[in-house]
């Protein structure tokens, strides 16, 4: 989402960085934690993402934890993540709120530490819907829409999700700061 401001980007891959551990409580902790290894292993800046869905029904579950709720064995599995919060709830109705939330944290080699926080209400879905995107996507239908995250094309989605409008924050800051 940001290679239309002609900047040079480059992932963690690219750098053959292994992924630190989340060992934070908060999207903030755990975006920051990721920038600022990236950060100190390159000595660039840096721009990493915590995002996940929070329920209102079930405190805010699974947050942080999204991405721990689909853990199995062998790798990640959101069919059974999307299944525990169906059968947490006791039966997603459509009227179970939620919000996506994403947090970019940007890790600057001069110390500074800057972050960005997005987020998209909506509700619940069930059975889950469409084929697109990826995580909860199938079962989250934001506000002023009838599809999915995952029934929606990418450019649709990214200009109202919770990553799109956090993405907007850093474009504003990188505006203002040059």
């Amino acid at each position: 989402m940001l290679a239309r401001h002609n900047i040079e980007l480059q992932s963690a891959k690219d750098f053959d960085l292994v992924e630190p551990a989340e060992t934070e409580s908060t999207f903030e902790g755990n975006a920051l934690i990721k920038a600022k290894a990236a950060m100190e292993a390159t000595g660039l800046p840096c721009l990493s993402d915590d995002s996940g869905l929070a329920i209102d029904a079930l405190d805010g579950a699974p947050g942080v934890y999204s991405a721990d709720w689909a853990e199995t064995e062998n790798g990640r599995d959101f069919i059974m993540a999307m299944n525990t919060v169906n059968d947490k709830i006791g039966g997603i109705d459509g009227t179970q709120a939620a919000q996506f939330v994403s947090v970019l944290a940007l890790a600057l080699p001069n110390g500074e530490e800057h972050f960005f926080k997005g987020v998209v209400e909506g509700k619940l879905s069930w059975p889950p819907r469409g084929d697109k995107g990826f995580g909860y996507d199938p079962i989250f239908v934001p506000d002023g829409f009838d599809l999915t995250f995952a029934e929606m094309e990418a450019d649709q989605k990214n200009n109202i999700s919770h990553r799109g409008r956090a993405i907007q924050k850093v474009e504003e800051f990188l505006k203002s700061n040059g």
